[in-house]
């Protein structure tokens, strides 16, 4: 699947973790986004069941067992480049998990994981498309 410049959308999901009113946020370590903040995730595999696509993605990436998935939103995701054509084009499906086990280590595409108070995660380089969707879901999320 190619990623960089697709001829369709492709379908990812990402992971909310929260623990005693703080978010986990990973630093990127790959395009698109890299050295920006976001939320754990990835692209969900051909013939992969999405929650398991969550799961996976986030034991890629944090080394932690999460359980639970809940729907918390849906953002699209689409970079141009300085001709005007799509560069990346992604429906990323957002799910708030529950740790089930295991300490947050960072590898795969994690450059960096920090637990964030939600009060101070505007304060970070987001994606834009974390940016846009925390705006959007903050106050959902401080109630859990």
């Amino acid at each position: 699947m190619k990623r960089l410049y697709p001829e369709q959308p492709i379908v990812g999901v990402g992971a909310i973790i929260l623990k005693k009113g703080r978010l986990l946020l990973e630093r990127r370590k790959n395009e698109p986004g890299k050295g920006k903040w976001s939320i754990p995730g990835g692209v969900v595999e051909l013939g992969e069941n999405i929650y398991h696509a969550v799961m996976r993605e986030v034991k890629e990436e944090t080394a932690l067992d999460v359980e639970g998935c809940r729907l918390v939103d849906v953002v699209d995701s689409v970079s141009f480049d300085e001709k005007g054509a799509v560069k990346y084009h992604f429906i990323i499906i957002d799910y708030l998990v529950a740790v089930a086990k295991g300490k947050p280590a960072a590898s795969s595409d994690a450059a960096e994981l920090k637990w964030v108070p939600l009060s101070e995660v505007e304060e970070y380089d987001l994606t834009d498309s974390f940016r846009l969707f925390f705006r959007k879901n903050r106050s959902r999320l401080e109630v859990n």
